[in-house]
């Protein structure tokens, strides 16, 4: 597939490591009979590692096939985070070092998440935009104050801390962002 053609989201492979496309430059230069250039910017799969790329606009570029499987979160074996295909059942491993800082958003039962597959093997997953997260230690909120809008921190139930509206209280269930980190409104 040639660079022009490669658009945000595609996989493809570079010097032997599987990237997704993450964002494009464009850039056409303002001389006579110049080369449009692309700068990919790409994440390895897995391990989300960065790497910058620039292609003209016919270099060949291989694509490569990923498919996605919507799973549930069903338990963690050790480091090991399980996940269950939703129609028929099948077991998806993925370590912690794969699944990296979106574990903090895990919980068990989680649905609506997407397996990523090379090859039938799994390499990576794509949680929902927002998760539902309980409060478990936050300061108390000061009186008076609820004419500010000044942001408190507070510890989850899945041990990440963000910062939420002072009104927000221990125990109470909030959505979070997964791909922000932040605050998404009450439940």
């Amino acid at each position: 597939m040639k660079a022009g053609e490669i658009k945000k989201g595609n996989v493809i492979e570079h010097n032997g490591t599987v990237y997704q496309v993450r964002d494009i430059e464009r850039s056409s230069p303002q001389g006579r009979g110049g080369n449009v250039k692309f700068r990919f910017t790409l994440y390895s799969v897995p391990g989300g590692v960065k790497y910058d790329l620039s292609a003209g606009a016919d270099d060949e570029l291989r694509e490569v096939e990923l498919s996605r499987r919507e799973c549930t979160f069903s338990y963690k074996d050790g480091e090991a985070f399980v996940f269950l295909d939703a129609e028929d059942y099948t077991p998806y491993q993925l370590d912690a070092d794969v699944v990296g800082d979106s574990a903090g958003y895990i919980t068990e039962g989680l649905e609506g998440c997407y397996i990523q597959l090379i090859e039938d093997a799994p390499v990576a997953v794509q949680l929902p935009p927002s998760v539902q997260l309980e409060v478990v230690e936050t300061p108390p909120e000061l009186k008076g104050g609820t004419a500010t809008k000044r942001p408190k921190p507070a510890r989850l139930n899945t041990g990440i801390e963000i910062m939420v509206p002072e009104y927000i209280t221990n125990g109470e269930k909030i959505w979070v962002s997964t791909t922000t980190g932040e605050f998404n409104g009450r439940v």
